[in-house]
């Protein structure tokens, strides 16, 4: 007769326990383990490896959200010009999209704490929602500032959504099997490969206030799967409402405050800065400097200020490898960002406006982009992560050649930079998911969400400021450019009114040169020299933006080098069971 046990000791919620600190608790999903929990692997759960049909169900209902996520700055940031021409702005509509990656960089480390208020399903169905409205308000937008709203609302439903989509999915599979998951999770984006050809097509034979209808659509139907089919496994630890209020004391929301207003501050400053206002002027300086004071204050608030930070301090099993994978997505962010965003707009201003083409250029670097991805997710996974550091590398170089060699284009050469924007595609995007991965393996298995969340915030952030950056620097490069060539060009066309001069460069720089057509004196051939001087001076002034770009890629390279080997982390535990 075996001796009398003792009764199980009742764990409080606001215990510290051996599972981490009170915010990596706090930023658990449902279906995270808890105390008491264990997780299931291949060999010892009912729920194996073979993936059910309530599981493929759920992981198709996060499959709608992650593309719901991607489509609306995918959409619109390939036709901006149609946009601020019916909407004005054109001093400050680059606000549309540093709203939406900082609204969503915003939103990712809330959105576990948010997970455990009111349930995963439930931060699913509102996350789909969000977006439904911010998109509606894009679609129904009477100028610039409306639709900049529009978009900074999109950006917090796709930063819960995304952070859903990645977390739910790696949690509902073997943890040897996530890269192919979610590799064909990112298969499902392959409808909207083509986003820069669509936004192009639907504005300009149509209106481009159609884009929010599919946005619209889509994210619906991903709200719809949702309710239907999307049922994560429930949790016991955060019920009652006192363990939601003391949940509710542990969250950082000064850390949340200090990360936001220092981040917004410091894009403010950076984007004015020599674009909208001199590098001396008060409206660039003051934002710029309180920018920095807060994310400084941000970080001395997270290493002493309060026992329970936004950023936990022990994340990983393998710290080094996870701040490496951190510095590789911030650098990966920039340079995604700076050839996603950058890029349509070269496209229409170097080699022509005529919709079809403009989308047509727009394909090589998004289906790189999804080659790399799936690649390096799948090779992750066959290698059990025993090559990360090669399979980085590799995509590092390639990122860094093909975004270097962005600087060669001309005006003549189309055909060659095709094929570079195939090959930076399919470095970047062997980066952009596969390092988010690697660090949810490095992790714990109770972080994952907060893993996630910071992964994202970072790739965003790094986007945010990389796009800042490198749209100061073409913009100080294209203006001199312009007065020279596009001056030189009128005054050979016998335009020489300094007024009408000033609007012709003016509505260049705005990549508005339909409008130059009726000014005064602006005959079709002079238009035809006119438009071509401007393509030239922008393809003169592209360049410089690369250059700043193979200088950050660089860097990953270098960061790559030091990964270590994770085969030891990797095996067939299954976070959790459906």
């Amino acid at each position: 007769m075996s001796p009398p046990q003792p009764p199980p000791k009742e764990v409080n919620v606001s215990e510290e326990v051996q599972h981490g600190s009170a915010w990596e608790r706090s930023t658990r999903m449902p279906g995270d383990m808890v105390v008491g929990e264990t997780s299931t692997t291949e060999d010892d759960s009912d729920h194996t490896g073979k993936t059910n049909v309530n599981r493929w169900l759920a992981l198709t209902a996060l499959a709608f959200m992650w593309t719901s996520a991607q489509a609306p700055l995918y959409l619109f940031a390939g036709a901006p010009v149609y946009i601020y021409r019916d909407l004005g702005g054109l001093s400050y509509w680059v606000w549309f999209i540093t709203a939406h990656l900082l609204a969503t960089a915003a939103i990712a480390p809330f959105v576990g704490a948010l997970s455990d208020l009111v349930g995963r399903r439930y931060v699913a169905i509102i996350g789909s929602a969000i977006i439904i409205f911010g998109q509606i308000i894009c679609g129904a937008s009477i100028d610039m500032a409306m639709f900049i709203a529009g978009m900074g609302l999109t950006g917090i439903g796709t930063g819960i959504n995304e952070l859903t989509a990645l977390a739910g999915t790696a949690e509902l599979v073997p943890l040897s099997h996530r890269g192919y998951y979610i590799a064909g999770m990112v298969l499902t984006v392959l409808p909207f490969m083509p986003s820069a050809m669509y936004a192009q097509l639907i504005a300009a034979y149509s209106n481009w206030r159609y884009i929010s209808i599919v946005t619209t659509g889509w994210a619906f139907a991903g709200i719809v799967l949702t309710i239907l089919f999307y049922f994560p496994p429930p949790r016991a630890r955060v019920q009652g409402w006192r363990e939601k209020m003391a949940l509710l004391k542990r969250t950082d929301f000064m850390g949340g405050f200090l990360s936001i207003v220092g981040l917004a501050l410091f894009e403010v400053g950076i984007l004015a800065g020599g674009y909208q206002f001199p590098w001396t002027s008060a409206r660039t300086l003051a934002p710029l400097i309180i920018g920095i004071c807060a994310i400084a204050a941000f970080v001395a608030w997270q290493l002493w200020g309060t026992a329970n930070p936004m950023v936990p301090r022990n994340l990983s099993k393998a710290p080094r490898t996870l701040a490496l994978t951190m510095i590789i997505t911030f650098i990966s962010g920039a340079n995604f960002f700076s050839v996603l965003l950058l890029w349509p707009p070269e496209a229409y201003n170097v080699y022509g406006h005529e919709p079809v083409g403009v989308g047509l250029r727009g394909l090589p670097f998004a289906f790189g982009v999804f080659t790399g991805c799936i690649v390096s997710l799948v090779l992750l996974s066959r290698f059990r992560g025993g090559q990360i550091r090669y399979l980085i590398l590799g995509a590092s170089v390639l990122m860094t050649v093909g975004c270097g060699c962005m600087a060669l284009a001309t005006p003549h050469n189309m055909h060659a930079v095709y094929g570079i924007l195939f090959v930076a595609g399919t470095g970047v995007g062997g980066i952009t998911i596969p390092v988010s991965t690697v660090a949810t393996i490095v992790c714990a298995g109770d972080v994952i969400a907060t893993v996630t969340a910071l992964t994202i915030a970072v790739r965003i952030v790094g986007g945010a400021v990389g796009y800042a950056v490198y749209l100061n620097v073409f913009v100080q490069r294209l203006v001199p450019e312009l007065g020279a060539l596009v001056g030189a060009a009128c005054a050979r066309a016998g335009v020489t009114d300094p007024v009408v001069v000033r609007e012709i460069i003016e509505l260049t720089a705005a990549s508005l040169v339909k409008e130059i057509r009726g000014l005064p004196g602006v005959s079709d051939a002079a238009w035809l020299a006119i438009v071509a001087a401007g393509q030239q001076a922008y393809a003169n002034a592209y360049p410089w933006v690369y250059y700043c770009s193979a200088v950050f890629g660089g860097a990953a390279v270098v960061a790559s080098l030091f990964l270590g080997d994770i085969s030891e982390m990797v095996d067939d535990t299954v976070t959790a069971a459906m």
